[in-house]
């Protein structure tokens, strides 16, 4: 399915950006001899050309806002992000010409904060301890100290982010799956892959089953957002009555799990190695059904992090 005709339009003038979505749906069979009657599939969105899912939004949002007149000549780009928003941001940015700017967790890995670089990005780090929503209310205080030099793109609150994968994401599974799958395990990031996956599954079928993995607060999980006190930020754009379950996922289980999948040939990241546990936890309770997921980004990502040691 293509995108919005607005950036169908605009892909016409940056024709690289079509390398974006129409990644592939790969059966995982790691349960398979302990659960005959369950599948598992992945979208391998490592293969996107920013090396993970958050190309799709990235490119929603910067075209939608050059479609629209919000992004003028000269403005910088402006968001917070754990990193592979910001490597989209940083690429997409390069490509339409404008400069960039990412507030990103001192913790985020090097080899994310190297790419940002690699592609000219800015990048103004903030206290790891305090952890993803610290650098939240860091753009915004930067943007509000100088709002005509910034396009805050805010991928919190940007409706672009959960529609590029209302557009692009769901139906490409709902395509790749002939329309039958029974739960799809997505976790919370900014919002916008459980509003807009979630949200055009369900008008597909209400009868799937949206599981949201909820990872723990301290060490967590890079990408995700654990919700789980009365003082975290709950991203605007989530709709969360679309959410069936949540299932709680450690960093020590997802580590476990990427292993698990390295050994299987699968290289990812740890936010998908928590998307599988998850996967493994509701499969072994119902024994039966057909699983989707997203595999966000490659294990080459974390490196220098504790995931591989």
């Amino acid at each position: 399915m293509p995108w919005d005709p607005r950036i169908e339009r605009l892909l016409e003038r940056y024709p690289a950006l079509r390398a974006v979505g129409h990644t592939p749906l790969v059966p995982v069979p790691i349960f398979r001899d302990e659960l005959p009657e369950v599948e598992v599939f992945a979208k391998m969105e490592s293969l996107n050309p920013g090396g993970s899912l958050k190309d799709r939004p990235v490119v929603r949002m910067l075209l939608g806002a050059l479609a629209e007149g919000r992004l003028a000549p000269g403005r910088t780009v402006l968001d917070s992000s754990s990193g592979n928003a910001g490597i989209a941001y940083a690429m997409v940015g390069r490509l339409i010409g404008h400069p960039v700017e990412i507030v990103v967790p001192a913790n985020a890995s090097v080899e994310r904060k190297k790419r940002m670089l690699a592609h000219g990005a800015r990048l103004v780090l903030t206290d790891a301890v305090q952890g993803y929503d610290e650098a939240l209310r860091e753009v915004r205080r930067r943007y509000g100290a100088a709002p005509d030099r910034y396009f805050f793109c805010d991928q919190y609150s940007n409706a672009d982010n959960w529609r590029a994968h209302y557009e692009t994401t769901a139906v490409e599974i709902l395509e790749q799956t002939g329309g039958r799958l029974t739960h799809v395990v997505l976790g919370v990031g900014t919002g916008g892959s459980v509003t807009g996956v979630g949200r055009r599954l369900k008008e597909h079928d209400p009868r799937v089953r949206l599981v949201c993995i909820v990872p723990d607060a301290f060490p967590g999980i890079e990408g995700l957002k654990p919700l789980g006190s009365p003082g975290d930020i709950v991203p605007a754009i989530l709709d969360e009555s679309l959410i069936d379950e949540r299932v709680e996922v450690t960093a020590d289980e997802a580590y476990a799990m990427c292993v698990r999948l390295a050994r299987a040939g699968f290289f990812v990241g740890q936010s998908s190695g928590a998307y599988l546990a998850g996967v493994e936890r509701v499969a072994r309770r119902e024994r039966r059904g057909r699983f989707v997921t997203l595999f966000n980004d490659l294990g080459e990502r974390y490196f220098s992090t504790r995931l591989w040691d």
